[in-house]
């Protein structure tokens, strides 16, 4: 019974990853668009940034939302509709491109918001629901990995449509490759291996209250607002500073891949982490690494190599915050609404994100570089070690001793 139950159980880690890695394969490798956006539409970097960063925000706003209908409803009617949304808006966005608010309708709001609906507080949620836990640190992080290897795969391959195909040849691509993801969904919404936990007295609503009155909840936000800005900033902006240093656009391409490929391993070290020591502790030293990692690369000869390591650094961390982020939201409510109150914290991470990714866009426009940006970046990333520290988090209860 228990082989029945390990082999069903990494088939729903391994379906929610390849979803994720749909998702957000298809999203983080929108920053590829700007410059051929902008030579072919004129709208200008600061317009396409602030359609990309509504973005941003609208991924965010849409994840505790979600997460309260996967809570009622399941996963599966989620997923399919984020999926079928997020497929859409890629689809019509080179119909709705020749204006600023066109690429914020199809770009901003569909795609982002099918996404979010498709993203981690739906699928974390789902798949912790459905394991022991045991098992769901070590699926938290492979879940994260898909996403990250998503990043791998789809920057080089938008790069190349493209250069093949246009821009909006590019696009149509990506919307055909995201319905891949329409058929696991069968396999991540499957019947839970463990019993659901009954709804407590007041329901949503008294959880939600009283986690946004929880010091540490609060101190988590701040958090990860500040990995929102740092990741919104980069992934819509590495292009344009690697152009700035007359690098070719491969580079781009490539770095944002090198990130994708080194955050499955970060995101697999996470998972095993939080397991092992206090998720705030794993926290405080991704953001600390990240303050390192911003001032070497700012006193760094900007070549392919620096790019190429700077990414790699980059990536040990990139998206590894979000199963130390969930690990403490569960350990602090529990797990029965862990997909709406893990989507507020991501709610925090995409105000950060819009931020990033808009004021990257003013930054560039008014001083024509994005020096100032990565100062704050570097500022945020300290403070958010910082911030951490003082969380209430349980200690992590010794492991037993074989006979």
């Amino acid at each position: 019974m228990a082989s029945t139950l390990d082999r069903r159980a990494w088939i729903i880690t391994l379906s929610a990853a390849a979803i994720l890695m749909v998702t957000m394969g298809a999203r983080q490798s929108q920053g590829l668009f700007v410059s051929p956006l902008n030579t072919s539409t004129g709208l200008g970097i600061a317009t396409i940034s602030f359609a990309l960063a509504i973005g941003q925000f609208a991924w965010g706003a849409v994840q505790p939302v979600a997460g309260a209908l996967s809570d009622r409803y399941g996963p599966g009617p989620v997923l399919i509709g984020g999926i079928l949304l997020l497929a859409f808006g890629m689809a019509v966005t080179p119909f709705l491109a020749g204006t600023g608010f066109g690429l914020m309708v199809s770009l901003g709001i569909l795609a982002a918001v099918g996404s979010g609906a498709g993203s981690f507080s739906v699928l974390i949620s789902a798949a912790a629901q459905r394991l022991s836990p045991e098992a769901r640190g070590t699926a938290s992080g492979v879940i994260n990995a898909g996403g990250s290897f998503g990043q791998f795969v789809f920057a080089p391959i938008v790069q190349k449509l493209i250069q093949l195909f246009g821009w909006m040849g590019s696009m149509w691509g990506v919307a055909l490759l995201t319905l891949a993801a329409l058929p696991l969904v069968g396999a991540v919404a499957t019947k839970t291996l463990v019993p659901k936990a009954a709804p407590e007295e007041g329901g949503l609503w008294k959880a939600v209250r009283g986690s946004m009155s929880d010091r540490s909840y609060l101190l988590l936000h701040l958090g990860f607002f500040t990995c929102g800005f740092h990741i919104a900033f980069l992934v819509t902006h590495l292009p344009g500073e690697v152009n700035l240093c007359g690098l070719p656009p491969t580079v781009a391409s490539w770095s944002i891949a090198i990130i994708g490929l080194s955050n499955i391993v970060g995101s697999l070290l996470a998972g095993a982490s939080v397991s092992r020591f206090r998720s705030k502790y794993v926290l405080a030293a991704m953001y600390g690494s990240r303050a390192l990692l911003i001032g070497a690369y700012l006193l760094a000869p900007k070549t392919t190599t620096t790019f190429y390591l700077f990414a790699a650094g980059l990536g040990l961390t990139w998206l590894a915050t979000v199963p130390p982020t969930a690990a403490i939201v569960g350990k602090l409510f529990g797990i029965r609404y862990l997909a709406t109150l893990f989507g507020l914290t991501l709610l925090s991470h995409q105000i950060g994100g819009f931020l990033g990714a808009y004021l990257g866009g003013l930054a560039f426009t008014a001083f024509g570089d994005y020096n100032w940006m990565w100062y704050a970046d570097m500022a945020l990333a300290a403070m958010a070690a910082v911030i951490n520290l003082p969380i209430k988090e349980a200690p992590i209860p010794p492991r037993a001793v074989p006979a």
